[in-house]
């Protein structure tokens, strides 16, 4: 990870809180954070994504602390006759400063393909949030050694139009290693993290490039987060489990400070 590219310590709730414990765990790692801050800055940024019914809660919790708020999905419009989806502009009028969208779990139980997830995330762009695209392949994808054929496709069909490295984030999720215990190795994940950079280049070109960041995100934990974000082209962490506990969502971010 180069001095350009400040870490984004990202954590995704997924489908697990209620308003008591959602608002405990925001007023902790806020907690935190304050005690982190050295001559008016932060070593990197923070952010919590917790689902559409905390996000109020969340983010009351969090006002006036330097950790962000995304939400987990959003959809292509800004209204209408969509009984259960939220809208970018909702997010946005809650508070959020970030939504993510590709996330796998999105796109394997609700079959999301490259192409909506690009109109998510330009739909996103257009009312001023930052999204966190997410990319990754399957276990049988690597094992038949295309790890790295997937993620340029993933990523050339998901990346909306007007990313830049101020409004836009990728995260390499592998699926084998979401919520499995398992982990690819830094040099994996260095291996990944290199190549979608090199299909950012081709995409944005060099200088733009360079200073996008992309999370690594799959069973990272406070015990495997220094070696995995020391890596040159890994610049934080998309967070799941590990992101429910303020300590250990701390020490992972610490292990960047």
């Amino acid at each position: 990870m180069t001095a350009k590219r400040c870490p984004l310590i990202a954590g995704n709730w997924k489908m697990n809180g209620l308003k008591k414990d959602g608002k405990a765990l925001a007023q902790a790692i806020a907690k935190y954070m304050k005690k982190k801050k050295k001559k008016g800055k932060y070593p990197f940024d923070m952010l919590v994504c917790p689902p559409f019914t905390l996000l109020d809660a969340v983010s009351g919790a969090l006002k006036g602390s330097a950790v962000m708020v995304g939400a987990q999905d959003c959809h292509i419009n800004e209204s209408g006759a969509h009984t259960g989806d939220i809208s970018p502009k909702m997010l946005k009028d809650m508070g959020c400063d970030y939504v993510i969208v590709g996330h796998s779990e999105r796109r394997a139980d609700h079959k999301e393909g490259s192409a909506l997830v690009k109109a998510k995330a330009e739909a996103a762009l257009k009312v001023g949030l930052k999204v966190i695209v997410c990319i990754g392949e399957t276990l049988a994808q690597r094992d038949a050694g295309r790890p790295l054929a997937v993620n340029r496709r993933l990523l050339r069909g998901s990346l909306p139009e007007g990313a830049t490295a101020a409004n836009t984030v990728i995260a390499y999720e592998p699926i084998w290693a979401i919520g499995t215990g398992r982990v690819a190795t830094p040099d994996q994940a260095q291996e990944v993290h290199a190549a979608i950079r090199g299909a950012l280049v081709r995409a944005l070109g060099e200088k733009e490039a360079a200073k996008m960041r992309i999370l690594y995100g799959g069973s990272m934990k406070p015990d495997n987060a220094k070696e995995l974000m020391a890596r040159e082209d890994v610049d934080g962490g998309l967070i799941g489990g590990a992101s429910l506990k303020a300590k250990d969502f701390w020490e992972i971010a610490k292990s960047q400070a």
